[in-house]
């Protein structure tokens, strides 16, 4: 678990310099792009929304607990980030899931060095588009199921404490479904088979969202951070998710 929590981590940088190769980078830019534009609306919105829950949060203190804003407030900075960070990467991956799928058959193809298969890609997604999107659809159900409970741990006192540790781990489960649909998609395989792949290999999914949730809310990283992911999460899919 904890040597392939690692290499997850691994996969993700390796997104890093597969962006920057011959053949790839032109795959890169309207993603980037789309990227850009999302998470620069989806800072501005952060810091918003951090600025009212502070407020709201300072004034339901009483004055003589006016100290535990300085335990709070990194929490409550975590946990904002995440969740909007998370809510625009969502939005931005579905603007750019057909160019998100032709990269990733473009850094598959450099990987393997042969092409695709002829079922594969745009191709398949044309083919098969009633069943992508009722499988992009069991998706966000899959996402959303759990969002009851993570709501609950973050507004009940006390509880709220350990909320950025569990929005953590989710974003990092989410993450590397929303990024290994790509490749695996490509394949024609959609959110149930996917989701039987990452169980088997739990801790190099686990490692590879921790590592995306990370630097999605790094600034200027950020906007690199789909890119970096979708080739990341093709790398560890050749390498690793297919076997």
């Amino acid at each position: 678990m904890i040597q392939g929590f690692i290499q997850g981590i691994g996969f993700l940088f390796q997104g890093f310099s597969l962006i920057t190769q011959k053949g790839i980078r032109g795959f890169v830019i309207i993603p980037l792009l789309i990227n850009i534009v999302v998470f620069t609306g989806a800072i501005w919105l952060a810091y918003g929304q951090f600025q009212s829950m502070m407020d709201a949060m300072l004034n339901w203190l009483p004055s003589w607990l006016s100290w535990l804003q300085w335990i709070i407030l990194p929490f409550f900075a975590l946990l904002t980030l995440l969740i909007i960070y998370y809510t625009f990467s969502i939005v931005a991956n579905l603007i750019a899931s057909p160019f998100n799928a032709l990269l990733a058959e473009r850094v598959e193809m450099k990987l393997n060095g042969r092409p695709m298969p002829d079922d594969s890609g745009i191709a398949a997604l044309m083919k098969n588009i009633g069943k992508t999107l009722g499988s992009e659809v069991k998706k966000i159900f899959y996402m959303l199921k759990w969002m009851p409970v993570l709501l609950l741990i973050t507004v009940i006192p006390g509880l709220n404490l350990i909320a950025p540790l569990a929005w953590l781990i989710y974003g990092a489960w989410m993450y590397s479904l929303q990024y290994t649909d790509f490749p695996m998609g490509n394949h024609n395989m959609f959110v149930k088979e996917e989701l039987a792949v990452l169980r088997k290999n739990r801790g190099h999914a686990l490692g590879f969202g921790a590592a995306t949730t990370a630097i999605t809310v790094i600034p200027v990283l950020n906007f690199l951070a789909m890119p970096v992911a979708v080739c990341g999460a093709t790398s560890m899919w050749v390498k690793q998710l297919s076997r």
